[in-house]
């Protein structure tokens, strides 16, 4: 089956997930992290992706991210890649490739979703049992959201800017909202969208999104089975 082509519009935003081949760990240590955000960082820069958010678990990253156009994302996980398997794979005495095929990504409407899907982003950690609040993972965009450390990779969306006249507004109310759980059926629907590559969204954003780019944002609806001719 041919890949679909990737979405983007102006505007859009993108949640990207990559993992590691067969689920292996792509980061052992600290130093690996810190080597993937300084990879990431002069990547995005150089390609024109702007980073809302992000976490990098053991076996595998996310992104919620805005590109300037159509290849921003994809040559920017390229360039990433090709710096930081060579180093993992020489630091790590290993050969062959480290992730699982090509990053998944799935476009997400932002008026609606974009803030939960932060915080979903955020809240990995903690739904893996690695930590007991996001604030205790050192590897997210949590402290940069919600308590305004300085992150060279996060910037915010001008709906998060929204939130409110000052950072420490904005921050609090941020934060306010991971008290509010993400319904199961949501949750199922946002890692379905990633996983396929549909659109996460309403109805009319969907049916928007399918005229922009020209390619289906959802499964095809079940239909009847047909009757079996005896």
């Amino acid at each position: 089956m041919p890949r679909q082509p990737r979405f983007w519009f102006p505007g859009a935003v993108l949640h990207v997930v990559q993992r590691g081949n067969d689920r292996a760990a792509v980061f052992r240590s600290d130093d690996d992290r810190r080597y993937f955000l300084d990879c990431l960082i002069a990547a995005s820069r150089k390609h024109g992706v702007v980073v809302h958010a992000y976490v990098l678990m053991t076996n595998h990253f996310h992104l919620l991210a805005s590109p300037n156009g159509p290849d921003a994302v994809p040559r920017t996980i390229q360039t990433v890649g090709r710096r930081y398997v060579g180093r993992f794979n020489h630091v790590h005495g290993r050969t062959g490739t480290l992730w699982e095929g090509r990053y998944k990504g799935a476009i997400i409407e932002s008026d609606a979703h974009l803030l939960a899907c932060m915080r979903y982003i955020e809240l990995n950690p903690v739904r893996a049992n690695l930590v007991a609040s996001p604030a205790a993972f050192a590897w997210s965009s949590y402290r940069a959201n919600a308590l305004g450390r300085l992150d060279r990779l996060v910037a915010p969306h001008a709906l998060y800017d929204a939130l409110g006249n000052s950072p420490a507004v904005r921050q609090a109310r941020y934060r306010d909202g991971f008290d509010f759980v993400m319904a199961a059926d949501e949750l199922r629907a946002l890692r379905d969208a990633t996983q396929f590559e549909w659109a996460f969204g309403t109805e009319a954003f969907r049916r928007n999104v399918e005229a922009l780019t020209g390619r289906r944002t959802a499964r095809l609806p079940m239909g009847p089975r047909p009757r079996s001719q005896r």
